[in-house]
């Protein structure tokens, strides 16, 4: 009888144990404090030569951040509770895979910048990282053998836009769950 009892309260007790372990969906918790509602993130210095890169970066974070639907998010630095800026350092690019005529389709970018949170109300840094480094795949359009990153933009437009928004996923989440 102890042994069924026992095997009866077992899934209550494992459901007990793992709500009290603090587990929670990705992306829905924040490690930030409850007061940080104003998030002031200016433009992004950019020191690459990729023309707006700065512009496309900065505003996909932003976006980022609105679309968690819990902050306010401002481009200025001042009236706010926490700050995010941003600085592009590098942008490269490399052929991952190659069509059979052995030009490149499938392109690696690997972003540097450098990224630091800031509480205002207390002047800490609550999240940084001097060396953010992103790495994400982009299929080209049509088989092509650029290697200039202005070039190869040129040519995929909608290659920045994508490549933005990952980066602004991994920083975003990077900050709210402190990684």
């Amino acid at each position: 009888m102890n042994r069924r009892r026992f095997l009866a309260t077992l899934p209550a007790l494992a459901g007990a144990a793992t709500a009290a372990c603090g587990y929670s969906l990705a992306g829905r918790g924040s490690f930030l404090p409850s007061y940080i509602q104003t998030i002031g993130i200016p433009q992004f210095t950019n020191l690459t030569t990729v023309y707006e890169l700065e512009q496309v970066f900065t505003q996909k974070v932003r976006t980022e951040f609105i679309n968690r639907g819990k902050y306010k998010v401002l481009p200025e630095a001042t009236g706010v509770d926490g700050l995010l800026v941003g600085e592009i350092m590098t942008l490269q690019l490399a052929p991952a895979s190659f069509t059979d005529q052995q030009q490149a389709s499938r392109y690696t970018f690997t972003i540097t910048a450098k990224i630091e949170f800031r509480d205002m109300k207390t002047n800490t840094v609550l999240w940084d990282n001097p060396q953010w480094i992103f790495r994400d795949e982009y299929e080209a359009g049509s088989a092509t053998d650029a290697l200039d990153v202005n070039a190869f933009l040129s040519q995929e437009a909608g290659a920045l836009e994508r490549v933005g928004e990952e980066f602004a996923k991994s920083v975003v989440s990077a900050i709210l769950e402190a990684f």
